[in-house]
C-alpha cells in the first residue's frame, strides 16, 4: 500500500509540473532555449521618501530610446498615485502626484531595455546659444584662464574636449584647477565643471547620468559624462579622456544636472537602481501573450517579482537540482560526505568563489580548524562551547587569508567570506568525530566525497540551461519532487559496494 501511494504521488506531480511545462511551451510558445542572439536588459529605480500628510508630487526622469538602446517596454509601480509622462528638454519626466498620503512611500519605475541599431547621433534639435551656469569671481576667472589656454593648443572642439578632461583629471592640479574643483572632486563635480568650462567657451555641452549594464547589479552606481554638440550632433565623449565613444554597455537615463528624483510636500526621496540581464526578456513576446490570455498567470508569476528578488531566485531555484544529484550520488553510487545538504551549501559558495579557488580556499580553513578542534578536545570542552571556539576560529582564519591574499595581490582569496561559516564549523567537528570514531581513513573519505560532490553539483547547477529552465519553468521544479521521491525508496546496491560482493557473483 505504502509503495503505491509513493508512485501515485509521483504520478501527480509529474502529471501537474509536465503539464504546466507543455502549456507554457505549446499554448503560450515559451522557447526552450534562452535566445543569446538579444541582448536586453530591465533597469529598475526605486524612489523611497516619508510622506508628511500633504498633497504630494514627485518627479523623476524615466529611460528613453537612445543611440544603441530601444526602450521596449515601461511601467510604473505606485499604488494610489496618478502618474503623468511628458517630455522636458532632452528628458522624459515622469510626475505622480496624490491628494493626501503619510508614512513611508516606494515608487518603483521599470523599463525593458534593448539593443538596436541607432545612429550614433542622438535625435535632438541642436540647441539655443549656449548658457553657462554664473560662476563665483574666482571661478569665472579661474575658467577664462584655463579656456585660453587650452585653445592656444587646440585644433577642434574634439580636442578642446580631450584637452580639458586630461587638465581637470591631472594628479597634480594647478590653482586655477582647484579653484574649479576643489579639494576633492567627485566624479558627477568634475563633469559638472567640464560643463561649465565647455559652455562659456561657447560649446554647447550637457552631463549624462546612467548606468552601465555590463554586470547585474541590485544596486548600480550612476555613471556620469559628456554629451557635446560638434557638426550639428550631440556626440558623447569618454569621461576620463574626453575622447568621443563610451563603453558599450553605458545606458543613459537622464541628461543635465538635477537629482534623478525631486519630491514636492514630502521628505528628501532616496533612489536604488537596479540592473539584470533577464532570461525571460528573450520571451517577451511569449509573455506579452501569456497576459492577454490569462493576467492572473503571470501577476503571481516570478517574473512579477522586484527585480533583486528574482536574483535570489534565480540561484534558489537550481538548488533542488543540486540536492537532487546529492540524494543520486550518496543512495544509487554511494558516494560519502559530511550531512545530508552540506556539499550543496559548499557548491553554491563555489558559484563565487569558482570551482578550483574555492576547493583550495576550503581545505585550507578545513585542514586548520581540525587541528585547532584536536586540540580543543584535550581541552576537555563541552560540545557547544567547543563548537562557538571552533566558529570564532574559522572567522579569524577567514581574515587572516583575506588580508594575506590582499597583499599579495591575491583577490580571489577575498572570497573565502562567502563560504557558509556554520557549515565549516560542523563540517570540523564531524570530521574529528568520524576520525576518533573511525579512523583517519574514513574521515578522509567522506572529506574528500563531500569536495567531489559540492564540485560535480557546482557544475551542474552553473550549466546555463539548467538556470533557464529552472527559473523560466519552476513547474519542472515538481517533476524533481517526484524522482526525489522515487530516490527515497531505492533500497538496492550502491554502485561503489559492488566489488564487496564480487566474490558473491563469481560463485553464482
Amino acid at each position: 500500500m505504502k509503495h503505491t501511494q509513493i508512485y501515485v504521488l509521483a504520478a501527480i506531480l509529474t502529471a501537474i509540473g509536465a503539464g504546466a511545462f507543455a502549456y507554457k511551451v505549446w499554448a503560450l510558445d515559451f522557447p526552450l532555449v534562452p535566445d543569446e542572439r538579444r541582448t536586453a536588459w530591465q533597469v529598475e529605480a526605486r524612489v523611497t521618501f516619508p510622506a508628511l500628510g500633504r498633497p504630494i508630487k514627485a518627479r523623476l526622469f524615466v529611460p528613453q530610446t537612445s543611440p544603441g538602446f530601444t526602450l521596449l517596454d515601461q511601467s510604473f509601480v505606485a499604488p494610489g498615485y496618478g502618474v503623468t509622462s511628458t517630455h522636458a528638454g532632452p528628458n522624459t519626466v515622469a510626475t505622480f502626484s496624490i491628494n493626501r498620503a503619510s508614512g513611508k512611500q516606494v515608487i518603483y519605475v521599470r523599463a525593458l531595455i534593448d539593443r538596436s541599431d541607432v545612429p550614433d547621433a542622438p535625435p535632438r534639435p541642436p540647441p539655443a546659444e549656449a548658457t553657462p551656469r554664473v560662476l563665483s569671481e574666482a571661478g569665472a576667472i579661474a575658467a577664462d584662464g584655463l579656456i585660453k589656454e587650452i585653445r592656444a593648443r587646440s585644433a577642434d572642439t574634439a580636442t578642446f574636449v580631450a584637452l580639458l578632461a586630461q587638465r581637470l583629471r591631472a594628479t597634480k592640479r594647478e590653482g586655477a584647477i582647484n579653484i574649479l574643483l576643489g579639494r576633492l572632486p567627485s566624479e558627477s563635480r568634475i563633469i559638472r565643471t567640464a560643463v561649465d568650462v565647455l559652455n562659456r567657451a561657447g560649446i554647447p555641452a550637457i552631463m549624462v547620468n546612467g548606468v552601465d549594464l555590463g554586470r547585474d547589479s541590485r544596486n548600480a552606481r550612476v555613471v556620469h559624462w559628456l554629451e557635446v554638440h560638434v557638426d550639428n550632433a550631440w556626440r558623447a565623449h569618454n569621461p576620463t579622456s574626453g575622447e568621443p565613444g563610451l563603453p558599450g554597455t553605458w545606458l543613459p537615463l537622464w541628461r543635465g544636472q538635477a537629482a534623478f528624483a525631486a519630491v514636492t510636500g514630502g521628505g528628501g526621496a532616496t533612489t536604488t537602481i537596479a540592473v539584470n540581464r533577464k532570461f525571460e526578456i528573450a520571451l517577451s513576446a511569449a509573455l506579452r501573450r501569456g497576459e492577454q490570455l490569462d493576467q492572473s498567470l503571470f501577476r503571481f508569476s516570478l517574473f512579477g517579482l522586484p527585480l533583486a528578488t528574482q536574483e535570489v531566485y534565480r540561484l534558489l531555484l537550481v538548488i533542488p537540482v543540486g540536492v537532487l544529484f546529492l540524494a543520486f550520488l550518496r543512495n544509487v553510487v554511494g558516494v560519502k560526505t559530511f550531512g545530508t545538504f552540506m556539499p550543496v551549501l559548499i557548491a553554491i559558495a563555489f558559484r563565487q568563489t569558482e570551482l578550483l579557488v574555492g576547493i583550495v580556499l576550503f581545505s585550507v580553513v578545513l585542514a586548520v580548524g581540525l587541528l585547532v578542534r584536536s586540540y580543543m578536545e584535550t581541552l576537555r570542552l563541552l560540545l557547544v562551547p567547543r563548537l562557538a571556539a571552533v566558529v570564532i576560529v574559522v572567522i579569524l582564519m577567514m581574515a587572516i587569508i583575506s588580508v594575506f591574499a590582499y597583499r599579495i595581490g591575491f583577490e580571489a582569496g577575498l572570497s573565502v567570506a562567502l563560504f557558509p561559516i556554520v557549515i565549516l564549523a560542523m563540517t570540523i567537528e564531524r570530521a574529528s568525530i568520524v576520525w576518533e570514531e573511525r579512523g583517519a581513513r574514513e574521515a578522509w573519505q567522506q572529506i574528500a566525497g563531500s569536495l567531489a560532490v559540492a564540485a560535480l553539483c557546482y557544475l551542474i547547477m552553473r550549466i546555463g540551461q539548467v538556470e533557464y529552465m529552472a527559473f523560466v519553468f519552476p513547474e519542472l521544479l515538481l517533476v524533481v519532487l517526484a524522482l526525489t521521491v522515487l530516490l527515497g525508496r531505492y533500497a538496492g546496491f550502491r554502485l561503489t559496494e559492488i566489488w564487496r560482493f564480487k566474490v558473491l557473483a563469481k560463485d553464482a
